[in-house]
């Protein structure tokens, strides 16, 4: 599991140029059953994912094709997270 934290840059007021084809990416992590989650950062410092089902290395891919990165809107970090114990409707994230 991955929590990639999309934190603005310098360009943020290029957001709004970018946000359609930004929510695209976001609707496309979640159809292909990669993204869990999607929130802000606040106070308004940039947006968070959490994703599993993927490699690093696939997701590190996926983030690169977000037009905010492309654009310089944000700067990405990912975190890999090794889940241990859960809640139990959180079980499926240890498989």
């Amino acid at each position: 599991m991955f929590l990639i934290m999309l934190r603005f840059s310098d360009n943020k007021s290029a957001a709004a140029e970018h946000m359609q084809a930004h929510n695209a990416w976001i609707a496309k992590g979640f159809e292909e059953d990669v993204f869990l989650l999607t929130g802000s950062i606040e106070p308004k410092q940039g947006g968070t994912v959490l994703a599993y089902n993927i490699t690093r290395a696939e997701l590190e891919k996926r983030v690169a094709e977000d037009p905010f990165l492309a654009h310089n809107v944000v700067t990405a970090e990912i975190a890999e997270i090794t889940p241990g114990r859960t809640d139990p409707r959180l079980d499926f994230l240890k498989a």
